[in-house]
């Protein structure tokens, strides 16, 4: 697997500044492979793969990585706070997802257990907001102390949703 850091013939301006600064604040490399991956996620930021889903969207795009290596690179995108880690109870896996933004972060997400995309609810974003102060709240009343608190809705997003049935024609 090309394993090298960025050099001038290897251009990182496809992704947002915040990003390579972020990369750079948890000491990890612009290497061929981590641009890859974050380019997919950049390219749509509603998917939600597996570790074997990325890896095979790389092979796709001709780059062949070690396996451990992008399972290592993921997690490390993860704790760098660029990806977030979700379990994925049907297949026993993680999926990751682009992490949210300071304002999306407080906002519900929605994901369609038949293709596994995240959709942010940012519309529910004060709502929940006022639900979630509360269960802090309560947390902090019992003594716990709370470090997030994740609202996901699961079901089948529009997209993965059968069209209805056309009427019999006679």
């Amino acid at each position: 697997m090309p394993d090298t850091p960025a050099s001038p013939s290897m251009p990182t301006d496809r992704l947002p500044p915040e990003w390579l600064a972020c990369l750079e604040r948890a000491g990890l490399r612009r290497t061929q492979a981590t641009r890859r991956v974050l380019e997919l996620f950049l390219h749509d930021s509603g998917w939600s793969p597996t570790h074997a889903e990325v890896d095979a969207a790389l092979q796709a795009s001709g780059l062949r990585c070690n396996r451990v290596t992008l399972y290592r690179l993921l997690d490390r995108l993860a704790a760098a706070g660029l990806l977030e880690r979700q379990p994925d109870d049907a297949s026993r896996s993680w999926r990751f997802h682009l992490a949210a933004s300071d304002a999306e972060a407080q906002a519900p997400r929605f994901e369609c257990d038949a293709c596994h995309r995240q959709f942010r609810i940012t519309e529910a974003s004060q709502s929940s907001r006022a639900a979630t102060h509360q269960l802090l709240d309560a947390l902090a009343h019992l003594g716990h102390h709370a470090q997030r608190v994740e609202l996901a809705i699961h079901g089948t997003c529009a997209g993965c949703q059968p069209s209805p049935a056309q009427p019999a024609r006679r």
